[in-house]
């Protein structure tokens, strides 16, 4: 037969009242001169900050603004530019990830892209820094080369991710036919679509990354026009804003061209 235990004596008033009389002497106290002292602080600490904020605030308004947002804000995205490409430059790999890992992506973003074309009769065309034509170029030109696939996470500006699987040739492989007539590459590379909608500029050391690609497949399948048929780019080192949908123009170029976004006010550079 089981011992029924025994149970603990209930704690009496008095001692009760004694356990929390000696916790209210180790706990710290304030006067009641002292809580107005500290409430007052607080509140004028508070009313500091929000002047000083809405003087910042105005102060912005005042100020000169490039592409769309205050100089002193373009200068901030610039100062950004210049420590990424410092300290991370162009040569580290983004994570990779299992095949089985990636789905389908949404569709995000349709300038350049909101009539449907005839992949048939698309072209791209490659530009020099003086705007002469250096080739034009059909879809079976790109597939020609060696195809990549890669499994990497796509990042949005807006804050979401997917991890996402593209199939393509790598820009560098495409454009080294080029580097003959080109010599030295310049420093920069624009993209835009056909229609001229939509526009990118790139530093080519980005370009020239082994994970950017002129990719014409998404999971498995060829682009559909949504995602950009019938060639776009893919870069997970840079955020999706830059991964343009259905090129029609490359052009090197010795000056950094127009960005679509960082006109309106983004950072130019986007390095992840």
């Amino acid at each position: 037969m089981s011992k029924i235990p025994k149970r603990t004596p209930r704690e009496s008033d008095e001692a009760r009242a004694q356990r929390y009389a000696a916790l209210d002497a180790e706990s710290p106290t304030l006067t009641p001169a002292e809580y107005r002292s500290q409430s007052r602080r607080s509140f004028l600490t508070g009313a500091v900050a929000s002047v000083a904020a809405f003087a910042g605030f105005r102060h912005l308004q005042g100020r000169p603004e490039i592409d769309n947002i205050p100089d002193v804000l373009r200068k901030g995205h610039e100062f950004n530019e210049a420590v990424w490409s410092n300290v991370r430059g162009s040569g580290g790999n983004a994570p990779t990830f299992a095949r089985s890992a990636s789905s389908m992506i949404r569709v995000n973003g349709r300038h350049g892209i909101r009539d449907e074309i005839d992949l048939d009769q698309w072209s791209m065309r490659v530009e020099g820094p003086d705007g002469r034509t250096l080739g034009r170029h059909a879809l079976a030109d790109v597939t020609a080369f060696d195809k990549v696939e890669m499994t990497v996470e796509h990042k949005c500006i807006e804050g979401w991710s997917h991890v996402v699987t593209w199939g393509g040739t790598r820009f560098s492989d495409f454009v080294a036919p080029y580097e003959d007539l080109l010599g030295e590459l310049p420093k920069y590379v624009a993209l835009e679509t056909p229609d001229g909608a939509y526009y990118v500029g790139m530093d080519t050391a980005s370009m020239m990354h082994q994970q950017t690609l002129l990719a014409y497949e998404l999971e498995g399948a060829p682009l559909e026009q949504l995602h950009g048929a019938p060639l776009r780019l893919a870069t997970p080192n840079k955020y999706g804003i830059k991964t343009i949908k259905r090129i029609g123009l490359i052009r090197f170029s010795d000056e950094r061209p127009r960005d679509y976004w960082g006109e309106r006010g983004y950072d130019w550079y986007a390095q992840l």
